[in-house]
């Protein structure tokens, strides 16, 4: 037996592994995130700026930890004023979606920011044709279409349009095209813009600690944990998610953040039982609707892709 031999079943092996691995962090990723409803519920004691910056502050700590553990805290050297100033829009742009998603679990809104998530994959095609002048297919635009279409009819249902939808859809889709360009790791990106925002955060949990000595009860102790538990509960499943994302095809990634969105909803409904009127749900099935046609179009684009490297390999990047 060749050594070729030895080793070819055993790359193979890696590669499941590696797949495996994939999959348990990434559904482990939406999983977590789908269950937010019910850990943001728990926080319901705060208002939605107190747990805004509690969990930029220990999401910090905990990244710090993680940077120290891992070697990288001199990973923030070296990045020139345009790395900088994408990394401020980064912190931005996510800032404001997690205040978004907060007021909404607040306030009663899971089913609205459900819907965020759920046109967020559009709203990310329409982003980079907009933006990065990237092409879209004829499947493409009916989905963005059908989108749309949902957006009004629920803005009919609501009699207002879904703000709090469209915010998180439009701050995640910057995010992630942000994420896209700026040339840093992401475990050292998030360090980075929770660094940026961590000043105001920081300050504005020692002015309100100072009012509530005065003014207010002090955080039990299990209160300050819920808080403190708001880091990892950001961190991880982000960390989970870089893992995945370096070890399952976009496609798959790509399926499985339906995961989130569907927990979400299910936890509106069944759980918080959140009012839906008819028109409401007409706009979500149109919302589904749009989705499977856009998943449905890239598995065949992918398949066809698949297909195209197997009969002329040069066609695949990782060719020699």
């Amino acid at each position: 037996m060749t050594a070729e031999a030895v080793r070819t079943p055993s790359s193979g092996s890696v590669a499941v592994e590696g797949r495996s691995a994939g999959w348990l962090s990434g559904t482990a990723a939406y999983v977590i995130w789908g269950m937010f409803p019910a850990f943001f519920g728990l926080l319901s004691f705060a208002a939605p700026l107190d747990i805004l910056a509690h969990r930029v502050t220990w999401t910090l700590v905990l990244m710090a930890v993680v940077l120290a553990v891992t070697g990288r805290l001199g990973a923030f050297r070296g990045h020139n004023r345009r790395t900088w100033l994408l990394l401020c829009a980064g912190a931005l742009s996510i800032s404001v979606n997690w205040g978004t998603y907060i007021y909404a679990v607040a306030s009663g809104q899971v089913a609205q920011a459900a819907l965020g998530y759920f046109i967020n994959p559009l709203v990310t095609v329409l982003l980079g044709v907009v933006v990065f002048r990237e092409r879209v297919n004829r499947w493409g635009i009916g989905a963005i279409v059908l989108a749309a279409a949902a957006v009004a009819v629920i803005t009919v249902g609501y009699g207002h349009p879904p703000l709090i939808a469209l915010t998180l859809a439009a701050s995640f889709a910057t995010y992630g095209a942000i994420k896209k360009i700026v040339p840093v790791e992401p475990q050292v990106s998030l360090s980075a813009e929770t660094a940026l925002v961590a000043p105001l955060a920081i300050g504005y949990l020692a002015v309100t600690a100072v009012a509530q000595h005065h003014f207010a009860a002090p955080l039990t102790g299990t209160q300050l944990a819920l808080l403190v538990a708001s880091g990892p509960m950001t961190a991880i499943p982000l960390l989970l998610f870089g893992m995945a994302a370096q070890r399952l095809p976009v496609v798959t990634m790509g399926l499985l953040q339906y995961v989130t969105p569907i927990l979400q909803f299910l936890w509106a409904v069944l759980v918080r039982h959140e009012a839906m009127t008819p028109t409401v749900w007409v706009g979500f099935v149109l919302v589904w609707s749009a989705l499977l046609v856009f998943s449905t179009d890239a598995l065949f684009r992918a398949r066809r892709s698949a297909r195209q490297r197997i009969a002329d390999p040069k066609e695949d990047p990782e060719w020699p």
